[in-house]
């Protein structure tokens, strides 16, 4: 049975009327499993005049009130954790505990931004001249937008969220089109928890939905993690249309693997961080660069070895390592770069493509693939695939494989394995990428740090979570105060300095 979907405005699901649908696949069966609708320029303004009124009311209540409300929040999405999952496995395809993991990093920010009571504070300097005092305020910026991507449905509506919500901002969600239930319900728990009606708004939809929220004037920041190319769309039109923007984009993530590394720890890191949600994270790690021909050697062989024994199946099966890909496009593409590689010259020891899965035929399966001797030069290593294919580029020494890694288009996401801490120490003061693991595949930073990536994977100058977010969602006011003295001392026509 078709499941048919709606926006969430005011407090409440709501009907589309535009008239246009977007399909939603299972990408196990590859059949439709839902309609979404997709919003009208109309319904989007609609969505926005809700929110700027009931903004008003949320703004005036007290951040430690909005905090206790984020705070039961999240007490109901762990309460609803399997049924979040299964929704978000049957729409995205990543496994049942992956989607779990995902719900998981998206409520800890939320729970950091419950600490907005310290996170708002402003400033304050007595005396700062004779009888003056100074002090600053920070506030809300008033109506705000999320546009998310379709390979994190939970944590990175939550990451947008959390914060604006807490810092006193109504917020509008606009997510993927492909797995939209989980920010569908996602609505109704923030409404259950205490969020006023109008506070928070999903309008699912597509480019029209997008440049409706870009233009409009009561939305203050838009915040977007997607590929670059849209990134870069996003960012000039909210900055032409005089909003703040954060803008997150496409990836090529680098291990480097010195020939001091336990090798056997550096193969489970590439496994779990290059095949993990069948690679469609921004975070996954796309490029290994072992350090020297023995190393690298070694680390094929071991890479070849644990490749056989993946499983790959039905998302919320047991034991299954990784799911299918979140659409046929999805497949259709990663099959042509692989294609590309081997054109170019690169050698294929493990190939994903043709991969059957008993009793789901018209599912988008790609199974992991690996290619070794792969050069700067080839598509495969200069673009983000977003799949399972992991590409081994070798390093003749450590100061190659740290140029690799600092001259790639792409700025997100590096790791280095070393037992040498002066190794560790000077790559990552060195690289110019903005995450970075030592020992440590997928270098995500815990929700009191930002997390956010250099060159073409990001654009805006502040990061998502951390303090930076509380920068991004609110203005700075800064009051300066005298108080009558009962001394007079008339007019005065010159510059007021400090001293």
């Amino acid at each position: 049975m078709v499941r048919e979907l709606s926006h969430y405005i005011d407090g409440q699901r709501v009907d589309g009327t535009s008239g246009r649908f977007s399909d939603v696949y299972d990408p196990c069966t590859g059949e439709v499993q839902a309609k979404l609708p997709l919003a009208s320029k109309a319904e989007v303004q609609e969505a926005v005049a809700n929110a700027e009124k009931a903004q008003l009311e949320w703004a005036a209540m007290n951040p430690q009130r909005r905090g206790r409300i984020l705070l039961k929040f999240v007490d109901l999405v762990n309460e609803h954790m399997d049924e979040l999952a299964t929704l978000l496995s049957s729409e995205h395809g990543k496994t049942f505990l992956d989607a779990k993991g995902d719900i998981q990093r998206g409520i800890e920010v939320v729970e950091f931004a419950a600490g907005a009571p310290h996170l708002l504070k402003g400033e304050f300097s007595d005396s700062a001249g004779q009888g003056i005092d100074v002090h600053s305020l920070r506030q809300p910026l008033g109506v705000v937008a999320g546009i998310t991507p379709f390979n994190f449905p939970a944590m990175i509506p939550l990451w947008k969220s959390g914060p604006a919500l807490a810092a006193g901002n109504a917020f509008i969600l606009k997510p993927s089109e492909r797995d939209p239930s989980v920010p569908l319900r996602l609505a109704e728990l923030y409404n259950e928890a205490g969020v006023p009606n109008g506070v928070f708004n999903v309008i699912n939809g597509d480019k029209e939905a997008v440049d409706a929220l870009l233009e409009d004037p009561r939305v203050k920041a838009i915040g977007f993690v997607g590929s670059t190319p849209i990134a870069q769309y996003i960012y000039a039109t909210a900055a032409a249309h005089g909003k703040r923007a954060q803008c997150f984009g496409g990836a090529k993530n680098h291990m480097v693997i010195m020939p001091d590394a336990d090798l056997d720890m550096a193969a489970d890191a590439l496994i779990g961080s290059g095949y993990g949600s069948a690679g469609e994270r921004c975070m996954a790690i796309s490029v290994a660069v072992p350090v020297g021909e023995e190393t690298a050697d070694i680390l094929v062989g071991k890479l070849q070895e644990r490749i056989k024994d993946l499983k790959v199946g039905p998302s919320l099966k047991d034991g299954v390592d990784f799911g299918p890909v979140v659409a046929a496009s999805a497949k259709e593409r990663i099959e042509g770069y692989i294609q590309a590689g081997v054109d170019a010259g690169a050698t294929l020891l493990a190939d994903g493509r043709g991969l059957t899965v008993d009793g789901y035929p018209g599912g988008f399966w790609v199974g992991p693939t690996l290619f070794d001797n792969v050069t700067k030069d080839m598509s495969i290593y200069k673009e983000e695939i977003f799949g399972p294919v992991l590409s081994v580029l070798r390093a003749a020494d450590y100061d190659e494989a740290l140029r690799l890694c600092s001259e790639h288009e792409y700025g997100n996401g590096v790791a280095i394995f070393t037992r040498d801490g002066d190794a560790a120490r000077d790559f990552a003061s060195r690289v110019e990428v903005g995450m970075v693991g030592v020992n440590v595949p997928i270098p995500v930073p815990i929700a009191y740090y930002t997390f956010g990536g250099w060159k073409a994977s990001g654009f805006g100058d502040l990061n998502q979570h951390g303090a930076d977010a509380f920068r991004f969602y609110t203005k700075t006011k800064t009051v300066t105060t005298r108080w009558p003295s009962g001394i007079r001392q008339g007019a005065s026509f010159v510059m007021p300095a400090g001293s």
